[in-house]
């Protein structure tokens, strides 16, 4: 994979993330969900740095939290419903966020 191509995944990948959470409210196998928890927090750790280099102190807090949220070495048992109701919030966050990034009016 070079440069570009990674740099075309990190450009997409919160949409890829937001349909991940959202198949989060299907009924999956239990290693589903700890997949998805780990693969976001190594994304949201990633968009954490990236944030924080373009000096956007806000939004790398946040995706840092998210990390933390969603880290699968000490789980936090929070219960299916709000863990879908966070799901559905994250995954809206992240389509606005997608959408506000790379529909800017020029």
């Amino acid at each position: 994979m070079t440069y570009f191509d990674s740099i075309k995944l990190m450009k997409h990948l919160k949409l890829i993330l937001s349909l991940l959470f959202l198949l989060c409210l299907a009924p999956m196998p239990y290693g589903f969900y700890s997949l998805i928890r780990f693969v976001a927090m190594i994304a949201f750790a990633i968009y954490a740095y990236v944030y924080y280099e373009k000096k956007s102190n806000e939004l790398a807090i946040a995706f840092l939290s998210l990390a933390v949220l969603f880290q699968p070495l000490l789980p936090i048992y929070l219960g299916r419903i709000l863990w879908n109701i966070i799901d559905v919030g994250v995954a809206i966050f992240l389509i606005v966020l997608y959408v506000k990034e790379n529909y800017k009016k020029k």
